[in-house]
């Protein structure tokens, strides 16, 4: 049965690749689900291994990656080295807030790729390519549940997270899962949700700040196709 649907949009400022020798070394070839998905692209396919090095360790995540940029805010400016200032609505205390939920998350099951929501994805960012658009809603007023719905039924929840703007597929997702100024920290949510086992990403153009990714995630999916992911 349908549950409910969880949404989210944040926009990304370009920031360049946060670097931080890990303790141990990431087990890539059980994480890398998307490996030999043919049809996405590498920064796809990085953007959802990506979600599983956080699923598979929140907490690690949150030591490795995130803790490290506390050091470069100064009050509601983050001072990237190398990058221009970035004025946050919250300063430091949504990544400290963000720390202290991946330090509480257990793991959570890996996620796989799917080709319906690949496409339901690549809907989007073929709109908002072209049109300069942004947020959830495509120029045809199409809603996500209607271009997931184009290619499949599907069970339990679906969501989105869109990001625009960022050059690698950590900084989309770390800035997603800090949710500067989002008050329900909907992007988080999508991220750790256990419910959602699948998902598609589509990464391109975007008019206004260089690129956009869309990442569309669903329970299951069974395709009109009538194949069961």
């Amino acid at each position: 049965m349908v549950k409910y649907i969880l949404t989210g949009i944040l926009q990304l400022l370009l920031l360049n690749t946060f670097a931080c020798p890990p303790a141990y070394t990431w087990e890539i070839s059980k994480l890398n689900t998307a490996s030999d998905a043919g049809y996405l692209s590498s920064l796809e396919k990085e953007i959802i291994l990506e979600i599983n090095k956080l699923r598979s360790d929140p907490a690690r995540y949150a030591t490795d990656f995130i803790v490290p940029l506390a050091k470069y805010y100064k009050q509601k400016f983050l001072y990237y080295p190398g990058d221009l200032p970035l004025l946050t609505k919250e300063g430091v205390t949504a990544l400290h807030e963000c720390v202290s939920d991946l330090k509480r998350q257990r793991p959570l099951p890996l996620l796989f790729p799917d080709y319906e929501l690949t496409k339901a994805a690549r809907d989007h960012v073929k709109d908002q390519s072209r049109t300069g658009r942004t947020g959830h809603i495509g120029s045809d007023r199409s809603t996500m549940r209607d271009r997931i719905e184009r290619y499949g039924t599907w069970q339990k929840r679906i969501a989105e997270n869109i990001a625009y703007g960022g050059k690698s597929a950590r900084q989309i997702v770390i800035y997603l899962l800090i949710d500067d100024g989002v008050r329900d920290r909907g992007h988080r949510k999508n991220f750790l949700n256990p419910e959602l086992k699948i998902v598609g990403v589509a990464a391109g153009s975007h008019p206004e700040y260089g690129m956009m990714s869309v990442m569309d995630f669903a329970g299951s999916l069974k395709s009109n196709n009538n194949e069961d992911y």
